[in-house]
């Protein structure tokens, strides 16, 4: 298939379109994990007086890689479909592993924080090379 016939199909273009969202969303939650890892303790130590009613607690952890696994899983894959490039996937592979390590360390923050925070670095840079590898084979 050409990339003519990728540009004139619109089965095509509306499925590359849907995976490009699910990059962006992707991304998105990744920064927001990052946000949450990083902001929030510095928020928390800052003003006590807020730490009991702002704690969203450890469910937290679990929806958020609840919602990255299939969310990336479909982007990464669905990217290497259509440019073949491996690194996007491994590298996404790798930082959801360390995001799944970092909630079975629930108990011990710092180490949580210290093995989440690059494996959520890691997704969003997966996702970010995804992105760019489907628009480099564009014509």
């Amino acid at each position: 298939m050409s990339a003519d016939d990728c540009h004139s199909n619109p089965h095509i273009i509306s499925a590359s379109r849907g995976r490009n969202w699910l990059d962006g969303f992707a991304v998105c939650a990744s920064a927001t994990c990052l946000v949450h890892c990083l902001v929030l303790p510095l928020l928390l130590a800052v003003l006590p007086a807020l730490a009991s009613r702002i704690d969203p607690g450890e469910s937290f952890h679990v929806i958020i890689l609840a919602l990255a696994v299939p969310t990336s899983a479909i982007a990464l894959i669905g990217g290497w479909r259509r440019h073949r490039a491996i690194a996007p996937m491994i590298v996404g592979a790798t930082g959801l592993l360390f995001m799944a390590t970092g909630v079975a360390f629930a108990g011990n923050e710092t180490l949580e924080t210290v093995i989440t925070v690059p494996g959520s670095l890691l997704l969003a840079s997966a996702h970010i090379a995804n992105w760019r590898h489907r628009h480099r084979i564009r014509v």
